[in-house]
């Protein structure tokens, strides 16, 4: 099957998607995303994903492409047309097509949005979180406003590509003061060896996970403890647990985090129960 994007107002075959070369998306990074997981397919926490594409806009001062109501619409049927069950739907807006100024545009262009849909590999991911993954620590590289979901990822890109040459499956940067911040594609935890999950508070430094928040609420509503506070690479080390958190890849168990091997390299208990109470297992 043919996969479908809707990019500005038209559902058109992937391989026709085009958007202009003067794209600010292209051209500076001027540009959000967001990413909601497709789970039987019913969007995953869809309203906190929403809200927060609502948010990088705004802090970009970016124009909505369209209504929020819309935007529902167009994503349920790009999910239709793709056939999605189990998968990602992604939706990326930019400033617009404009002369090449860094300044933004004035008047202000049309902004520019494209979304696709596909389905994942669920064995592979399963496996992933039967089996747990590395994690290598890398120092922070990227911008002052890693709460605002941009594709400015180059940052990223670069630091996963050092895990996967590593054989790891993540990266966790480290600021300055040698406390984890954040993976580049999902937000970081540790289990403590009294039972505490612990995970860097929100601020501008990371981004304001979902699926953080969701695994947040599940825990304490069952009465899990549960600290957010910054922890360095040597506490992580010394943890019975540690554990990965993402759209696509909720509850991951980490099993060795730079070099060191955590909960004797098997999944722990905590994870997979967040896990399991998250997806309605």
């Amino acid at each position: 099957m043919s996969r479908v994007a809707y990019v500005n107002g038209a559902y058109v075959p992937l391989t026709a998607a085009r958007i202009s070369i003067q794209d600010r998306g292209f051209q500076f990074a001027d540009s959000i995303y967001e990413v909601w997981a497709v789970r039987a397919g019913r969007l995953f926490d869809a309203a906190e994903h929403m809200a927060r594409l609502w948010r990088s806009l705004g802090e970009l001062r970016i124009v909505a492409p369209m209504s929020e109501a819309s935007l529902w619409a167009v994503l349920r049927e790009t999910i239709r047309r793709n056939k999605v069950r189990d998968g990602i739907v992604y939706v990326q807006v930019s400033r617009g097509a404009a002369s090449r100024d860094h300044v933004f545009p004035s008047p202000p262009v049309k902004p520019t949005i494209v979304i696709t849909a596909k389905n994942l590999d669920q064995r592979a991911i399963a496996k992933r979180a039967e089996t747990g993954v590395k994690v290598i620590t890398l120092p922070e590289t990227r911008w002052a406003r890693r709460d605002i979901k941009s594709t400015n990822l180059l940052p990223n890109a670069l630091a996963r590509q050092q895990a996967k040459e590593e054989g790891a499956f993540e990266a966790w940067f480290v600021d300055a003061d040698g406390f984890v911040t954040e993976g580049t594609s999902s937000n970081a935890f540790i289990v403590t060896a009294d039972g505490v999950i612990v995970t860097r508070p929100l601020s501008k430094d990371l981004l304001h996970g979902v699926t953080r928040a969701a695994l947040i609420r599940v825990a304490q509503e069952r009465q899990m403890r549960v600290e957010e506070r910054a922890f360095s690479v040597e506490e992580a080390k010394s943890a019975i647990e540690a554990f990965i958190s993402a759209a696509s890849n909720p509850a991951v168990p980490v099993i060795a985090i730079a070099g060191a091997t955590i909960g004797g390299g098997s999944p722990g208990p905590v994870a997979k129960a967040l896990r399991a109470f998250y997806l309605g297992a």
